[in-house]
């Protein structure tokens, strides 16, 4: 192949298009009325679990529970009937979650004051 100019190597092939494709994307129903009640029970509820648990530590890990059960019960036809549930599960599984880390925490530096 040497000497040959990319011309020489190359065919030329000729571009077709297929028919148009179009596709029925059916709507959705306007939900804002909803976004907003979903927005007050989950303020609502996540304030009631604040109250209950005083440690600041506990702040982040709730909110993060009460994000990720509005974000999944969003997807369902039912959210504010779903979400008290949900957010109960989440927040109670945060809650242990962050128990063991501070158990973990506590032990690690026991282990590194034992060591010095």
């Amino acid at each position: 192949m040497k000497g040959k100019t990319m011309n020489e190597t190359y065919t030329r092939v000729r571009t077709r298009f297929a028919p148009q494709v179009r596709f029925h994307v059916e709507t959705v129903p306007f939900r804002a009325g909803q976004t907003t009640e979903l927005e007050r029970l989950k303020e609502r509820l996540l304030g009631e679990f604040l109250q209950s648990n005083t440690d600041p530590a506990q702040n982040t890990p709730l909110r993060r529970a009460a994000n990720d059960a509005a974000a999944l019960v969003w997807l369902t036809p039912v959210p504010l009937l779903l979400f008290p549930a949900l957010f109960e599960e989440k927040a109670r599984a945060a809650l242990i979650q962050r128990g063991r880390q501070a158990r973990v925490r506590r032990r690690s530096l026991n282990l590194l004051l034992e060591a010095a």
